[in-house]
This record gives C-alpha cells, sequence and structure tokens, in this order.
C-alpha cells in the first residue's frame, strides 16, 4: 500500500510539475469574466488607433506622473475574443502563446465555484465591492506589462469604477461606443442564468447586439464588412431586429438539411442596439429533444437563427440565398455540427459551434446535454459563449 502511495505522489508531481501556485483564500467574492471585444484591425484607415491589445489592472496603484506601478489584480495580455467561449476553461495550461482571448482564460487564478448546478470555472473570483478598474493599451509582445518600458505604461484606454455584489456572476465587455468617434468603453453585465428555475431538458439563448453607434450605417467599403466567415453580419445589422429560430437534423454537407416540425421559423422576440444598458435580455428556450426520433440519449440537431429587419417577411427568404449585402435587413448565424466549418449553400452566414455538448459521459460515448448560450453581435462578428452544468463523468 505504501508503495501504490508513493508511486501516485510521484506521478502527481510529474503532472503538475515543480512549480506551486499559491491562491489566497477571498473572503465573500463576486465572479468576473472579462472579453475585449475591440474587433477592429489597422489599416491605412485607422492607423492612428491603438492596437487593441490590452491590460486589465483592479486597483492599480499609481506614481505621482499617473503611471501604474502594481496593481490587486492584472489580466495581462488581453487579446481579441475568440467567436466562441467554451463551458470550461479552454485556454488554461496552453503555452503556445501568452495571449489572452478572455479573462481569467490562461490566468492560474481562484475561479468560480459549481453554483446552483452551473460550472463557474471560466470565471474569476474577485473581492466584491467597489474597484478601481483600468485598461491599458500595451504592445504585442511577452513583456509582462509592469516590466515594459515606462512610456509604454501611459496609454490609458479606460479607467473608471465598477461595484461588485457578493457571490454574483458578472460579465465585463471592452466595447466601442461610438463608430464614428471611436469612443470606447465598457458593459457590465450581472447575469442572472444561476437564479432562474432553467429545466435540464432545454436549452437556452439569449441575444444581445453590442455594436457601435453608427455601426451599420458606416460605409462597407471602410469598415470591411464583406470579408468571408462574417456572412451577411460583416456589415452589421440595423439596431432593431427580430430573431427566428430554425432546429435542423444533422444532414451531409451540400444536401438540403432537414427541418424539424413545429421549430421553422420560429419567431423569439426582438433584439435591440444597446451597449450602455446593463439588464439581461430573456432567455429563449426549445427542447434538447426537439427530435423526437433521436432516443433521449444523443441528438445531431443543429440550430439557425435569422435576425431580420422589422417589417420583413422571413418566409419571403430563400434557404439558399447567399448575398453578402443584405442593407442590413437580414443576417443568419448557424450553430452547426462541430468540426464543420461551413455550407455552399450557406455563404452568407456566420457560422458558431452547436449549442448542444456532446460528450462521453456515464456509459454513453457520447451523450447530449443542454446548455444556456449567449449570442452577442458587436461590429460585424458574432460571439457565442456557451454554459453547462455539472454531467457526470465517463465509465470505461
Amino acid at each position: 500500500m505504501n508503495n501504490m502511495i508513493f508511486c501516485a505522489a510521484v506521478l502527481l508531481l510529474f503532472a503538475t510539475g515543480c512549480a506551486k501556485v499559491k491562491y489566497a483564500k477571498i473572503d465573500d467574492p463576486a465572479y468576473l469574466r472579462v472579453f475585449n471585444n475591440l474587433n477592429y484591425k489597422i489599416g491605412v484607415d485607422n492607423k492612428d488607433e491603438m492596437l487593441p491589445f490590452l491590460t486589465m489592472l483592479i486597483d492599480p496603484q499609481v506614481d505621482e506622473s499617473g503611471m501604474p506601478i502594481s496593481a490587486a489584480i492584472k489580466g495581462d495580455f488581453l487579446d481579441q475574443r475568440d467567436p466562441y467561449a467554451p463551458p470550461y476553461p479552454s485556454h488554461i495550461g496552453s503555452g503556445v502563446s501568452v495571449n489572452n482571448p478572455e479573462y481569467p482564460g490562461r490566468e492560474n487564478v481562484l475561479v468560480g465555484p459549481v453554483l446552483n448546478g452551473y460550472d463557474l470555472s471560466s470565471w474569476a473570483q474577485i473581492p466584491s465591492g467597489k474597484h478601481r478598474i483600468m485598461f491599458m493599451f500595451r504592445p504585442k509582445n511577452t513583456v509582462p506589462f509592469f516590466n515594459l518600458e515606462a512610456k509604454l505604461k501611459r496609454n490609458v484606454l479606460i479607467d473608471t469604477t465598477i461595484t461588485l455584489d457578493i457571490k454574483e456572476v458578472y460579465t465585463l465587455h471592452v466595447l466601442q461606443k461610438d463608430y464614428n468617434t471611436k469612443r470606447n468603453g465598457i458593459y457590465l453585465r450581472k447575469e442572472n442564468f444561476q437564479k432562474l428555475p432553467l429545466s435540464d431538458s432545454m436549452i437556452y439563448v439569449n441575444f444581445y447586439n453590442m455594436s457601435a453607434k453608427g455601426y451599420w450605417q458606416a460605409d462597407n467599403e471602410i469598415k470591411g464588412g464583406n470579408v468571408y466567415g462574417k456572412g451577411a453580419l460583416g456589415n452589421g445589422i440595423k439596431d432593431d431586429m427580430n430573431i427566428f429560430a430554425t432546429l435542423y437534423k444533422d444532414a451531409a454537407l451540400n444536401t438540403l438539411p432537414t427541418k424539424l416540425p413545429g421549430y421553422s421559423g420560429k419567431y423569439l422576440g426582438r433584439m435591440v442596439r444597446n451597449s450602455d444598458v446593463l439588464e439581461v435580455t430573456p432567455y429563449y428556450s426549445f427542447p434538447l429533444f426537439a427530435d423526437a426520433k433521436a432516443g433521449g440519449i444523443h441528438t445531431d440537431m443543429w440550430q439557425r437563427f435569422d435576425f431580420v429587419a422589422q417589417g420583413m417577411d422571413i418566409a419571403a427568404i430563400p434557404y439558399g440565398q447567399t448575398d453578402l449585402n443584405t442593407d442590413a435587413n437580414w443576417a443568419p448565424v448557424l450553430c452547426f455540427m462541430a468540426g464543420k466549418t461551413g455550407r455552399n449553400d450557406q455563404q452568407n452566414a456566420v457560422f458558431v459551434p452547436n449549442m448542444i455538448v456532446n460528450i462521453h459521459s456515464g456509459t454513453y460515448n457520447p451523450r447530449s446535454f443542454a446548455t444556456v448560450n449567449t449570442i452577442e453581435v458587436v461590429n460585424g462578428n458574432v460571439y457565442l459563449t456557451t454554459i453547462q452544468r455539472k454531467y457526470a463523468p465517463p465509465v470505461y
């Protein structure tokens, strides 16, 4: 028995390495997740803008000139966010790059617990209360922020205060607020999914258009909207759109998929552009096993959402419409099966992963699980964040 314990200890040492991280217990924490939504690229038309590569400082200490010299919490190398924020911390431990597509992301910090069944390991624990928070532009290199030359530590993007309540869940976004003036700011949203009586047999999704004021009206050539992969969303959508959902069974590429009965162009509600109001938008739902033939263990269902301008009839839009320039009146988003990146009949759509988590659980491989999702539209890009409940581990 002692030999077995010794061997287990040695294996654990090799698995974890020699470095030991000491975590300071946080009393009365809040839970915070941060995304950098400044998704512009530097070119001839905006060459005077700073590169959207950031450092977040919470409760910074500054010298007499106002330059930060330390901080209680630092989120460094904060890069532009990925299109998909999965329901688990996918970036921690990856040594390919120091660039961080979200906070905490790669940061080795205390994270949230399982709260009311929801996995909050993608949220960092932060002391509750009032905090000064700064976002600094920084060069895109591998030098930690406080080791940079003094002249590179003075480019302040945002300097403000936030208040975090005890054991509340927050998502903070850095955003462009006005496309024409290039004014930037933050958007702090107190989430409520962990408080709602949500069923584990239903998939939930809510929607936000957090685009800058004036983005969709701007010249398409200047904003570079007609880019492959962005679909019709690249040029933006109007400030008030209807949302329609269609559920499909999987199909081979380049073949017409099967719509599930009762879930074809189903009206969900409205999406009104707003990058300032902090309220959570309503969650819409549909059954995990809307396909009655799936059997209740695994489903190959996937989802399509159409954003349609007020007064426009979704029934008049043909399935195979491929025009990228829809005058901001319509744009489709497909939550397609993992590993399938596009369909020739949907060139104007933007693709994100399926909202259904399919994973080995118990004796089933795979098994399908429902999730809680958020789709956010920001200046021609669409982002999907997925949250899941804990599920039973595999049995081999």
